[in-house]
């Protein structure tokens, strides 16, 4: 019995350690989930049903104010390396019928 008591602790041990939480949201993340949406993001137009599930996918994965905030700091980076039509960014969750809890603009404060 006491065998079987010590096998037992290391399983649940060893699974223990196995399960880790969710961890946060990178920027290479945000950019795989976007990345459908360049096309609109640059030239306008209609959001692809790529782009809108990538936009619907980022959505959910934002679970955490961490998360929302490191998300928005990787747009407005990506916004500041490549020509984004302001009014599409901005426009983009709406089209895609998501919301995000916040303006996508280079103006946001993403710390809020």
């Amino acid at each position: 019995m006491k065998g079987f008591a010590m096998i037992l602790l290391v399983v649940l041990a060893v699974v223990s350690m196995a399960v880790r939480p969710g961890e946060a949201i990178s920027c290479g993340d945000v950019q795989g989930y976007l990345s459908p949406c360049l096309q609109y993001l640059t030239s306008g137009g209609d959001p692809s049903s790529q782009c809108c599930s990538g936009v619907s996918g980022l959505s959910g994965s934002l679970q955490s104010q961490q998360d929302r905030q490191t998300a928005c700091y990787c747009m407005k980076s990506a916004a500041s390396s490549i020509p984004v039509q302001q009014d599409a960014a901005a426009n983009l969750p709406g089209r895609c019928g998501v919301s995000v809890g916040y303006s996508i603009s280079p103006n946001v404060d993403c710390s809020t």
